[in-house]
């Protein structure tokens, strides 16, 4: 297949287009605005394959959209790119607006058009992938209470609020054009290449650099937590099996306090780093409890038995495996991570052989 992936330079974007270069035949071109979450460098293993192409470009900008689907003529989009930082969207919520509401009608629009323009064969066999995330079910208040694919909606923050809104858009193209769509909706996706403002890489990051370790309010928000590997396998799953007009939740059967995930970062530092910033005994004397986030979620969890059921997947990391194999990475991968901090990763973008500009 040709497979166009929206969001390919960012965190799960380019999981996933790694996954689809080195363990399939198809042929991928990775769409990205490259915002500052955008990060060609997370490719670089992939960047000279001649079945890999980059452009550079804006989903919000339709006739480009349209431009773009008609010289690629891709089989299937996988469609990523997203404004996704809480606590930006409370900061600045229009931004989230813009590319997740605006941008996702757009892209739907071009590809409507292209796809009524196919054959009927290929017409028949495309696919729209519309990838969400569990935070549009809002929180769960039982102990034993999970998120299914009929979970109402009950969207907490800017950034949730703005992808409920996508999901709706793509439901509506599927149910009033019959554009062939299939939606995920996955869990706290962890891995390597995390950009360094989320809270895994965060705490990684600022203990080894002997700064304070911010907790939200007790800590004792509950997550589900997603190895990104694990999750690049399920998308293609859901792409290449999935059923039209059905959603797939994408969980990791990790649930953790956020304290305790940050205490298992903590203890793998200390176990890994012998050389320690200056007094810091052990990581976890770092932890610092700050205010908590306006409209903050308690508690998610993913009930993920549909796709295990219909399509055979399954997560292979353990939160214990994954987080270890995560740490591991950031601290074999410091180079990566001091060009995410200084900026410099920005500079790079336009300089690498597989970036090009659409006019």
């Amino acid at each position: 297949m040709k497979i166009l992936v929206t969001g390919g330079a960012g965190f799960i974007g380019s999981a996933l287009i790694r996954y689809l270069m080195q363990g399939t035949a198809h042929h991928v071109l990775n769409l990205d605005k490259l915002t500052y979450a955008g990060n060609l460098e997370s490719l670089r293993s992939v960047a000279t394959d001649t079945r890999y192409e980059f452009v550079q470009a804006d989903i919000a900008d339709q006739p480009s959209m349209v431009a773009l689907l008609a010289r690629f003529e891709p089989d299937a989009i996988m469609h990523l790119a997203a404004e996704t930082h809480v606590d930006r969207s409370i900061d600045g919520p229009a931004a989230f607006i813009q590319t997740n509401v605006v941008g996702t009608y757009s892209l739907l629009e071009a590809t409507r058009a292209y796809w009524q323009a196919l054959p009927v064969e290929r017409r028949d066999a495309f696919r729209f992938h519309h990838i969400s995330t569990d935070e549009v079910y809002g929180d769960l208040h039982g102990a034993d209470d999970l998120f299914t694919e009929t979970t109402p909606y009950a969207p907490s923050s800017p950034y949730s609020a703005s992808k409920a809104a996508s999901d709706h858009l793509v439901r509506a193209w599927h149910r009033t054009y019959g554009l062939p769509v299939v939606l995920s909706n996955c869990s706290n996706n962890y891995g390597p290449f995390h950009f360094p403002e989320k809270l895994i890489p965060l705490v990684i990051l600022n203990a080894l650099a002997g700064k304070p370790l911010p907790v939200y309010g007790d800590g004792l928000q509950v997550r589900d937590w997603l190895y990104v590997e694990d999750h690049a396998r399920a998308l293609f799953k859901v792409v290449s099996e999935g059923r039209v007009g059905e959603t797939y939740n994408i969980g990791g059967h990790n649930e953790q306090k956020n304290i305790d995930v940050v205490r298992g970062i903590c203890a793998l530092l200390d176990e890994r780093v012998a050389e320690r910033p200056a007094g810091i005994e052990n990581f976890a004397s770092l932890i610092t409890f700050v205010k908590d986030r306006p409209g903050h979620d308690q508690r998610y969890a993913i009930d993920a038995s549909k796709i295990e059921r219909e399509l055979g997947w399954r997560p292979a990391e353990t939160f214990e495996s994954g987080l270890r194999k995560t740490v591991l990475w950031y601290l074999n991968n410091l180079d990566w991570c001091r060009h995410v901090q200084d900026g410099s990763y920005q500079g790079q973008r336009l300089g690498l052989d597989h970036s090009q500009l659409l006019a």
